[in-house]
């Protein structure tokens, strides 16, 4: 279990990244949404260790990991959302590399080892090749293969799947899935699909605070018959926006589809449309529910 209580950072510019986050974080795949900005991957960088918090306090299985940060660090799987590779050296040999100062000095272990982490993360048949050469799913994958190394129990990856096409991206889930079920991962992402189609549990982030927690189908459940749509023309968007909660919007056919927050029939020729996990996004994003952040502990 990872406890985080009133965790904060304010940086030199004056940017609040976290404001007093508290949430906490069961075995099995963990989701944290949130758009560009909303301070997730301060929030992951701080729970690796790689910055430090300005209050608050960070345990994981009893474990306080603000005064043992190198106590955590063995337990820790970090995929970062953005990393680098040497453009001349194997899969195979840089996973070794990466092994050995992980601690692993049995060089036949570190080999049976790497030749694993190769297989689970389909990447056998291409381990001579260099990871700089690889397409962006490829290198998502050599990278949770890193991730891996030192049989972690904490795994953090931060937008894993921004980029990928969507073959690729379905394989990394599959593979997020396959790694979630004894250990903690913590998915960070601004795609509301990805933790729609992984995540038992997961938290909503917005300007440095956690805005709801919780199960996503209850959440769904909770805002279904609450939402309403419409197709109007583009140049009518602003005297909806005026008159209705509207917490989406999207082109469709040159014509511009409504998503509305409404507890009653708004009328006007809208029709109640089934909620989704997008919808309950949406309206915590933009204020039309009220958020239920978890409290401290």
């Amino acid at each position: 279990m990872l406890e985080i209580s009133g965790l904060t950072k304010t940086y030199g510019n004056g940017v609040r990244a976290l404001d007093g986050v508290n949430i906490s974080i069961p075995k099995g795949m963990y989701g944290l949404l949130g758009p560009n900005g909303a301070g997730k991957s301060t929030l992951m960088r701080t729970i690796a260790t790689l910055q430090k918090p300005d209050a608050g306090a960070i345990s994981f299985d009893g474990l306080n990991v603000l005064q043992n940060p190198e106590g955590l660090r063995q337990k820790l799987g970090y995929l970062p959302q953005d990393f680098g590779v040497y453009p001349r050296i194997s899969a195979m040999a840089l996973l070794d590399h990466l092994a050995a100062l992980k601690g692993i000095t049995n060089a036949r272990q570190r080999k049976e080892l790497v030749l694993e982490l190769l297989r689970q993360t389909n990447l056998y048949d291409v381990r001579k090749k260099a990871p700089s050469s690889y397409s962006g799913g490829m290198r998502q994958r050599f990278g949770i293969a890193q991730a891996l190394i030192g049989d972690p129990k904490l795994i953090i990856v931060d937008e894993p799947t921004a980029g990928l096409d969507p073959e690729e991206r379905n394989r990394f889930h599959n593979l997020l899935s396959e790694i979630g079920e004894n250990v903690v991962v913590i998915l960070s992402t601004h795609i509301v699909e990805d933790v729609a189609d992984l995540c038992q549990r997961m938290a909503i982030m917005n300007k440095g605070r956690i805005m709801i927690e919780g199960t996503p189908a209850e959440w769904v459940a909770d805002v279904d018959g609450n939402i309403w749509r419409k197709v109007i023309k583009k140049a009518d968007l602003p005297s909806y926006q005026d008159r209705y909660a509207v917490i989406s919007t999207r082109l469709m056919s040159g014509n511009t589809v409504i998503h509305v927050f409404s507890e009653s029939d708004p009328g006007d020729g809208f029709e109640q449309v089934p909620a989704t996990l997008e919808d309950v996004y949406f309206a915590i994003i933009r204020g039309a529910i009220e958020p239920v952040a978890p409290t401290g502990r």
